[in-house]
C-alpha cells in the first residue's frame, strides 16, 4: 500500500491549527535560530592504527633513544675518544694496574693560577720522560640545583681535558682517560704522555 502525501488543504488546515496551538513546555524553544544552531560535526579522521613489531617470548627490548638532547657529559666525551696507545696498556691502565709516575693536585686553584701550573707540570713530565701522570681536578662543589636547566659542575673537571688538547701540551698528550676509582675516579684524569725523542 502506497502512502499519500497531505493535500494543499490539508497542509493549510494544518497551518492554521499550529498556529492556535500553545505548546505543553513553554519555556523549551521549538525551533532553534540558525546563529544557535550546533556546528556540524566535522568529518572523522581516519587514523592508522599503531604498527607494533612482532614480538617474540624472550626476546630482549630494543634499546630506545635519550629522553634527552643536552650535550654528553664530560665523562661520557672523553671515555669516547679513539684509543690512541697501545691497547693493552689502556686497558691495564682503565683498569688501574697502572701506576702514575706523577701527579698534580689542581684542588683549590683558579683557572688563571691552574692552566699555567699543567702545563708546565706535563712539559716536565715529558722532558723527563715519565709515561703515565695523574691531573687531580676533583668533581667540584656541590650546588643546590633548583632549576630546570641542569648546572654543570666542575670548572676544572670541564676545562683540563680540553686544555690537553690545544698547544703547546696537544703535542705530547697522546691520551686522555678518567681516572679509575683507586686514583680519584671521576676526579681526576690519566694523561699518558707520547715517548720523548
Amino acid at each position: 500500500m502506497k502512502r499519500k502525501g497531505l493535500s494543499e488543504e490539508d497542509k493549510a488546515l494544518w497551518k492554521q491549527v499550529s498556529k492556535t496551538a500553545e505548546p505543553l513546555h513553554p519555556q523549551k524553544r521549538t525551533s532553534i535560530a540558525p546563529e544557535d544552531r550546533p556546528l556540524p560535526m566535522p568529518n572523522p579522521v581516519m587514523v592508522e592504527p599503531a604498527r607494533l613489531q612482532a614480538f617474540e617470548l624472550g626476546a630482549k627490548a630494543k634499546k630506545s633513544a635519550k629522553g634527552h638532547d643536552l650535550m654528553p657529559s664530560i665523562s661520557e666525551r672523553v671515555g669516547r675518544q679513539p684509543v690512541q696507545m697501545d691497547k693493552k696498556a689502556y686497558s691495564r691502565m682503565t683498569k688501574g694496574k697502572l701506576v702514575p709516575e706523577g701527579r698534580i693536585d689542581l684542588h683549590g686553584m683558579t683557572l688563571d693560577q691552574a692552566h699555567p701550573a699543567l702545563i708546565g707540570f706535563v712539559m716536565r713530565s715529558y722532558t723527563e720522560g715519565k709515561r703515565l701522570v695523574l691531573v687531580i681536578t676533583g668533581k667540584g662543589k656541590t650546588k643546590r640545583d633548583d632549576g630546570p636547566i641542569p648546572v654543570r659542575r666542575g670548572v676544572l673537571k670541564h676545562q683540563v681535558p680540553q686544555w690537553l688538547q690545544m698547544a703547546p701540551l696537544r703535542s705530547v698528550v697522546l691520551q686522555v682517560r678518567e681516572a679509575h676509582l683507586k686514583h680519584g675516579g671521576s676526579g681526576a684524569y690519566y694523561v699518558y704522555l707520547r715517548r720523548g725523542m
